[in-house]
């Protein structure tokens, strides 16, 4: 086979359209699709896409960028000498540590792992951690290599079946806690190394709890993958909530927990589809699991509780591209009841996102300083809020720009 047949035809020297033509595919998106999620017609793309229509301006790029998934908008322009990656963070400088770690094959050794229960009690305080701290990735990043080693270990010196179940269920969340460590960062492939090895090491563990939140993890990362990777993301999530279904009257709060978050998940992806109905019955369902746990209950890892369906409801909005009931959800939750760093921030960059598809540039931009305030590092990672900042540093209003040119500098967008 030539070299030119095994080549990505995006690095040749193809013009804008062209290069829209082939990220569309690439994703399994139609034109109509597409044209839906971007709010013009299927023959406006298709004109823009055989070049007889201009190319557009930037807040529209910035758009087709968002609903492509385009990780370098270099991909999508085809200008190499300014690139800007999107829906992929900086690489954290300690990502080489955590992909060691993973990567290693753990060979017996002299040394004793600790025991499962030690590894729990390091596990949860990892994840406490990580909710309370503005620089999430820093902490966690710094404990994950010695957990994901010492996790394996005990997984291999285990003699005994409950004993090696324990350390299978433990060694599963942390590879879900890997996951989002390394989530925006360059290195696909090292997600879905952590993804799938954590499915594993949960179906290994038999424990429904950790089966649960395996799946809620891979499911985001065939959703976030694009449109041609959806029917992944629900099989995932479906046939785990059947599994699930004959023990929740018995399960812990844990476990009923996360058979609700799941139930989000798959209305979080029928309203990437556009699928109205479907999006919100799903969302009502888990609120009505949400209501049947204790009204002080927080997740400690999905942060699925009464407090954060409020902000489920704007996710839903937005992904469904209504801008006014984005901010009438926005209006109804409350962030502040909010227990996570992360998940605070996260949330106050969707409730940006619906004030820029409501029109309201101005309180998007306060609104995302509000997240930079909860959690730098998310918001330093996040494609959408990256994409809002961009676009609004070339706005015709003043005050925008300077703004929009503020909170890049201070997310490392720009240069101070």
């Amino acid at each position: 086979m030539s070299s030119d047949a095994a080549s990505d035809p995006l690095d040749h020297p193809l013009v804008f359209g062209q290069r829209m033509h082939v990220l569309r595919t690439r994703r399994g998106m139609s034109r109509t699709v597409l044209a839906g999620l971007l709010g013009k017609s299927p023959s406006w793309v298709k004109q823009i896409e055989n070049g007889t229509l201009h190319t557009p301006g930037l807040p529209m790029i910035l758009r087709i960028a968002e609903a492509l998934r385009v990780r370098d908008l270099s991909d999508l322009t085809g200008d190499q000498t300014m690139p800007i990656e999107l829906f992929t963070g900086p690489g954290h400088a300690k990502l080489p540590a955590v992909r060691a770690a993973v990567d290693t094959y753990p060979l017996p050794a002299n040394r004793r792992a600790p025991s499962p229960a030690h590894l729990r009690a390091r596990l949860d305080s990892a994840w406490a951690a990580r909710h309370s701290a503005p620089n999430h990735r820093e902490v966690i990043g710094g404990l994950l290599p010695g957990l994901i080693r010492e996790a394996q270990l005990a997984v291999r010196q285990a003699d005994r079946a409950p004993e090696r179940r324990a350390a299978q269920a433990v060694l599963s969340e942390v590879y879900g806690l890997s996951q989002f460590f390394i989530a925006y960062q360059p290195d696909s492939a090292l997600l879905w190394r952590v993804a799938e090895r954590g499915m594993v090491a949960a179906q290994e563990s038999e424990d429904p709890h950790a089966i649960g939140v395996a799946a809620w993890l891979a499911a985001q990362a065939h959703r976030d993958s694009g449109p041609a990777h959806f029917d992944a993301a629900d099989a995932v999530t479906l046939e785990t909530l059947r599994y699930l279904a004959p023990l929740l009257p018995d399960a812990s709060d844990d476990v009923r927990a996360i058979a609700g978050a799941l139930q989000f998940e798959a209305g979080y992806t029928a309203a990437r589809r556009g699928d109205t109905g479907t999006a919100w019955g799903y969302w009502d369902t888990a609120g009505k699991v949400a209501k049947r746990l204790p009204e002080d209950y927080y997740h400690p890892i999905t942060s699925f509780s009464r407090a954060i369906m409020g902000a489920h409801a704007v996710t839903v909005a937005v992904e469904l591209r209504a801008g006014g009931e984005s901010v009438r959800q926005a209006a109804k939750a409350d962030a502040k009841t909010i227990r996570s760093r992360p998940r605070r921030a996260r949330h106050r960059i969707e409730e940006a996102r619906g004030y820029q598809l409501n029109g309201q540039a101005e309180t998007a931009l306060a609104t995302l300083d509000k997240a930079y305030e909860a959690a730098p590092e998310t918001i330093r990672y996040n494609g959408y809020a990256r994409r809002i900042i961009l676009e609004e540093t070339e706005s015709k209003a003043p005050a925008h720009r300077r703004r929009a040119a503020e909170l890049a500098v201070k997310i490392g967008m720009l240069a101070a």
